[in-house]
């Protein structure tokens, strides 16, 4: 992202708040693993939406119409001997220069400035429990201000969350962000394909996730937007299944749900295929019902369609080829009405997918599935999951596991795939892991 695309949604946001406001929005903090040790830093999504920095300590302050610059950026001070051991720091130069701050001070002068900023606005913008140091900093602020009342000092009259300005805006893509989000796309739809073709029986659960990291990260990803699912057989009836410890069988299917995170957006892809090469019968008879499933809900994502009719349609589809198979029985109303697919296909079809792999965006407005609208991208995810020893289901369908995902795009005529280089349908799986 360039940094006109940062000052772009900076201005679009200061726009909807209107002068007297102020926004505050705080950098994730550094988390501790171990001793000495702290996780691969990650800035909040929100805060890099709007900054494009990537630096703990920071808080980002927005305040539409300050004659002083409207962007302000407390930050680090350069230190050299940190520089030394941690790499370089904008500093108050930098997050100008480099980060089209309009100002910048440093960090450890928050507590002197922003109460003075605060004073001189009647809407305060801000995320409350988010940063549970920065809410008591800011009670303390308050007190201190409405402390100077006498004194014709003014206090916020009120108190907005931002999530919903801003989340709004995240939800419509810019022609960058689908740039990114249909390269990450295309990266982790190789990765896919690699494990189709390295796939073998008797190899561990751990030693497909890593060829996916290895391919990933040799293409220019080098985070995962999530933790890899590698569930072999039984495993990949449990939906959050990540331990990926055990052996693949030949006689097994494996689903592995696995996306890379690109310049901050997600990928999200679920693909399952046969370990041994070749889907049995009842693998392929339930694997085409969802495959049927998917196809029929991804019709359904274009221009004004409702969020939930992809859902609906994958639901109607799964049913009527449960009880074509026999695991269900019934009428077709009923039974989506009764919602007995439930016992297997228990989740959602999809959600909403950017910065985030469950990414911002209200799905109802006013008690009313949102609209699809162009720029808007979600996954398409139906499954079924039928553990060993399901009571009253034939024994040939159990053990089974089966989720196809892929990235879609609503267009303005209806939607692009941006996943489709990953293969899915039975004769590509089986051909490509031929070769």
């Amino acid at each position: 992202m360039t940094q006109n695309e940062f000052r772009r949604r900076r201005r679009q946001l200061m726009r909807m708040m209107g002068k007297d406001s102020i926004a505050i929005l705080p950098a994730a903090g550094i988390k501790q693993r171990n001793n000495d040790v702290t996780y691969p830093y990650r800035p909040d999504s929100d805060f890099y939406y709007l900054t494009g920095f990537e630096e703990p300590e920071a808080v980002a302050v927005l305040i539409p119409g300050r004659k002083q610059g409207e962007y302000i950026l407390f930050c680090r001070e350069k230190d050299e001997e940190k520089e030394r051991w941690d790499g370089p720091i904008a500093g108050q130069e930098g997050a100008v220069a480099e980060y089209a701050a309009d100002d910048s001070f440093p960090i450890a002068d928050l507590n002197e400035i922003l109460p003075r900023m605060l004073e001189q606005c009647e809407r305060v913008y801000y995320a409350m429990g988010c940063d549970p140091e920065l809410d008591k900093n800011m009670s303390s602020w308050i007190s201190q201000i409405r402390g100077k009342a006498r004194s014709g000092v003014h206090t916020p009259q009120e108190f907005i969350a931002l999530d919903h300005y801003l989340h709004d805006m995240r939800l419509y893509k810019s022609r960058s962000e689908i740039a990114v989000m249909r390269k990450a796309a295309k990266v982790s739809a190789a990765a896919h394909k690699r494990l189709m073709r390295e796939c073998k029986p008797g190899m561990k659960e751990y030693q497909l996730e890593a060829a996916f990291l290895h391919e990933c990260s040799r293409r220019g990803a080098r985070q995962q937007a999530y933790s890899p699912i590698v569930g072999g057989g039984n495993n990949a009836t449990v939906l959050h299944y990540v331990d990926n410890t055990d052996k693949l069988e030949s006689k097994d299917l494996v689903l592995i749900d696995a996306g890379c995170e690109l310049d901050y957006y997600a990928s999200d892809i679920t693909r399952t295929f046969p370990v041994g090469g070749t889907f049995s019968k009842p693998q392929a008879q339930l694997y085409q019902l969802v495959l049927d499933a998917q196809l029929a809900a991804i019709r359904q994502v274009k221009p004004g369609n409702a969020y939930n009719a992809p859902h609906k349609a994958a639901v109607r589809t799964l049913t009527r080829g449960l009880v074509r198979l026999g695991l269900l029985k019934g009428q077709l109303a009923r039974l989506i009405r009764e919602e007995k697919y439930k016992r297997f296909f228990m989740h959602g079809t999809g959600h909403w997918l950017g910065m985030d792999v469950h990414d911002v965006g209200d799905y109802k407005i006013d008690g009313h599935w949102r609209q699809l609208e162009p720029g808007m991208v979600l996954t398409i995810e139906p499954g079924l999951y039928i553990p060993l020893g399901s009571k009253g289901v034939a024994k040939k369908w159990q053990g089974i596991g089966i989720r196809i995902e892929d990235d879609i795009l609503v267009t303005k005529t209806g939607h692009e795939v941006l996943s489709a280089d990953a293969p899915k349908t039975i004769t590509d799986i089986e051909a490509i892991m031929k070769t």
